[in-house]
């Protein structure tokens, strides 16, 4: 029988929204700060999974780190893409800017209508399309008032397409002491069946559920206390097992798509450097009528059996590598990812050096507005990353290198760098927080540089030559933890990213050129 290996999507792929359209399954991810917004995902089989592109091409320059598109969700109906998503455009404190917006397509890859505004009301909000023809939004509310809960409630809010607009009255359906979001509405066998992600993103993420005869409520909650958790095992492979919705076969079974994480340690302690990631599990509806995982119990399952007319042979376990020529008119963005916006063909040139993309220098790491970076996921804890580089900087203020990115509070730079003193340099540098700490530079010749970064769980190590010759490790081995949603005290909700940056902090143009890039991953079971 073939076997769903979990996670199906590896790497920085959070809140899953599932969706099966005849034979075709589909699944929208959060982007977060990055672009293109919206990932998306093709199976026939629940098994083999394929990246196929982007929804949205969106400009979120100015958004917070975590900040940006949040929680899609994607359903079909009257013959067409529905795909839902918001925008938190800040999040301080006890406020948070919110914007919902509503695009549809006859098809996955297009074209998406004009955005309809949804309201700023909360966020996570996901569609649901009853069977008497009226649509419906349900969310989360957020209170900014410091005094009262800041979740205060999950709402319902029936949405008018020929008017493209919502009624404007939102009821609240549930609300319970703990923290509940990501809710999903299901109308199933007589009842409505409400699907909540609880106790927060993090070690204590949970699904739950709550039902109703009537789409207003009353809802009653599930007796028991989680659907699906794992935070009651932390030893489990698949933490912060939470925030899922449901699809049915077409033999009419369920299957509930939801994150993990995958995390490494570093004295003891877990910190999930890949992100947030897609998994699946067999569920089902116990005698009582309430959802259950497939062989009982609450805990994800690293391997899950599917059977079924079209079900493929299992997913192939081994090394994933990839080599990026960049000879193709375009950045490909199932691979590639930029921050809050496109890059231009004047940032991001292809065309003038055969073989190799031109890339002109921009602001610093701590802008939220025009970086010039272009970045992967890292998809397992042991990776290598590789890339050839031309760079020749001749000002303190122009740098370029190989870079292992979470955030602006959060990477590690193998630089090239230039001073008066050292000439043209290689240096690690580092950002924690608001703390930047640099290595001692390595003169290194003129002419291009291979780099090469190793990511080994909690570690991470750089490498260099000429561009024919033999690799030079670099001195010191490099906290990636800290590359993580764990550590600090900010609320993080991205992943670890390997890429090259350039930076031309004068604004003058300055440009280097970036040659063969490739990338190496360690068997699934090793990681």
């Amino acid at each position: 029988m073939p076997v769903i290996r979990n996670p199906i999507l590896r790497g920085f792929n959070p809140d899953p929204s599932i969706l099966r359209v005849g034979r075709d399954y589909y699944i929208a991810t959060s982007t977060f700060e990055y672009h293109p917004a919206v990932r998306l995902h093709h199976s026939t089989d629940l098994v083999h999974w394929t990246t196929i592109g982007h929804a949205l091409d969106l400009d979120l320059r100015g958004v917070p780190d975590s900040g940006g598109v949040w929680a899609p969700s994607l359903t079909h109906a009257d013959g067409l893409f529905w795909l839902a998503y918001s925008i938190v455009r800040t999040m301080d404190g006890d406020d948070k800017d919110i914007d919902n917006y509503l695009v549809t397509a006859p098809s996955l890859t297009g074209p998406w209508s004009e955005p309809v505004h949804l309201g700023s009301r909360g966020f996570d909000f996901s569609f649901f399309h009853d069977t008497d023809g009226t649509h419906w939004i349900v969310g989360v509310q957020w209170d900014h008032r410091p005094e009262h809960p800041s979740f205060s409630g999950l709402v319902l809010e029936q949405y008018l397409p020929e008017q493209r607009r919502t009624t404007g009255e939102a009821t609240v359906i549930y609300r319970e002491d703990g923290l509940v979001e990501g809710p999903n509405l299901y109308r199933i066998g007589g009842w409505y069946h409400l699907l909540i992600a609880a106790g927060g993103t993090g070690w204590n993420h949970g699904i739950t559920a709550a039902r109703a005869r009537h789409i207003l409520g009353p809802y009653e909650r599930d007796p028991q206390q989680a659907v699906l958790t794992t935070r009651d095992a932390p030893g489990h492979p698949l933490q912060k097992a939470g925030h899922g919705e449901l699809v049915q076969t077409p033999d009419g079974d369920w299957v509930l798509a939801h994150l993990a994480s995958r995390p490494t340690l570093h004295l003891g302690e877990r910190y999930s450097t890949l992100g947030r990631e897609t998994c699946l599990q067999r569920v089902e509806f116990d005698g009582d009528g309430w959802l259950r995982l497939v062989g009982g119990g609450h805990h994800a399952q690293v391997e899950v059996p599917v059977g079924g007319p079209g079900a493929g042979a299992d997913a192939a376990a081994g090394m994933r590598e990839w080599t990026e020529e960049f000879d193709t008119p375009r950045l490909d963005d199932r691979r590639w990812s930029t921050l809050r916006a496109a890059l231009t063909e004047s940032v991001a040139d292809p065309a003038t050096r055969p073989g190799w993309l031109r890339l002109r220098g921009g602001h610093s790491p701590g802008s939220v507005f025009d970086q010039s970076m272009i970045l992967t996921r890292a998809e397992e804890h042991r990776t290598e990353f590789e890339v050839l580089l031309d760079a020749e900087p001749r000002t303190v203020r122009e740098a370029a290198g190989l870079i292992a990115w979470y955030d602006r509070s959060g990477w590690i730079w193998l630089q090239v760098g230039f001073d008066p003193e050292h000439g043209r340099h290689l240096r690690v540098v580092r950002r924690d927080g608001s703390a930047t700490v640099r290595s001692e530079p390595i003169a290194v010749p003129s002419g291009p540089l291979r780099m090469r970064a190793s990511l080994d769980g909690p570690a991470l190590t750089f490498a260099f030559s000429g561009a024919e010759g033999e690799w030079m490790p670099m001195p010191g081995v490099h906290p990636a933890w800290t590359l993580s949603d764990d550590h600090g005290p900010r609320l993080r909700f991205t992943g670890l990213f390997l890429g090259v940056r350039a930076d031309d902090l004068d604004g003058r143009g300055w440009t280097v050129d970036v040659g063969r890039a490739s990338l190496r991953s360690a068997p699934a079971a090793a990681s």
